[in-house]
């Protein structure tokens, strides 16, 4: 049964289309990776998915038996921290009161940053900072983690840092997560199937299962076959 179904008719900006019959299921416990050329609208999905943006024709379901979607946490590209709590207080934030209880301090230790409990937002590294925002997003523990590009502003040793953390958060927190990626290798390595959205509104035109069994290796040959098949579905999309 699928936690999460998401179904988009049609999705406009003024006069634009830039979602049309975009039909995407997440079963629980899964990663899924979504890819596409930039403005394709894979950051507008994710936001639909998010009930962030309900400008649309179409619905977004969960597995109740009202339909309303899981308890979902959110990831974006800058983790934008307020500035005047410490981290801690940060990550607590969540329950409309900044305290820094038990639990934020536990996902803080979780996520690598046990010692830091109380420091500003503005004595963290770029990576640090994403890491409050995971922990952020855990607080709440949601069932779905809506995740948009979470790694494209630091650098790549740190991103890989992040990307095994990522996946072992997954695996701990039994979480069903939707990655926003750009990045094909980040894809494959933390994503059980990879779907491919097409440009100028023409859904998803590709969806490639990557079958390496977990915990993954950058090394692991099956890798590189789902990254080609990635690449060809890019490719015949004409992303690339």
């Amino acid at each position: 049964m699928s936690l999460l179904d998401i179904h988009v008719l049609s999705k406009r900006f003024g006069d634009r289309l830039v979602l049309c019959d975009v039909k995407l299921a997440l079963r629980p416990g899964e990663v899924v990776s979504l890819v596409g050329a930039s403005g394709c609208g894979k950051s507008t999905l994710l936001r639909i998915a998010a009930r962030l943006d309900k400008e649309f024709a179409g619905w977004v379901k969960g597995d109740s038996d009202e339909g309303r979607a899981p308890d979902i946490g959110v990831v974006f590209q800058e983790p934008r921290p307020f500035p005047w709590l410490t981290v801690a207080q940060n990550v607590a934030f969540a329950v409309g009161a900044p305290r820094a209880d038990e639990r934020a301090l536990a996902l803080l230790a979780e996520v690598g940053l046990a010692g830091h409990e109380q420091a500003l937002p503005k004595q963290l590294s770029g990576g640090q900072a994403q890491r409050v925002a995971i922990a952020r997003a855990l607080f709440t523990q949601p069932r779905v983690l809506l995740l948009d590009e979470p790694f494209s502003a630091v650098d790549a040793f740190t991103r890989m840092k992040l990307q095994d953390l990522l996946a072992d958060v997954a695996r701990r927190h039994a979480v069903t997560l939707l990655l926003v990626t750009h990045d094909i290798d980040e894809a494959v390595l933390l994503g059980d199937r990879v779907v491919v959205l097409g440009s100028e509104a023409r859904g998803i035109v590709g969806e490639i299962a990557v079958p390496a069994t977990r915990p993954r290796s950058r090394r692991d040959a099956s890798l590189a076959a789902a990254r080609a098949r990635v690449l060809d579905a890019l490719h015949e999309a004409h992303a690339l």
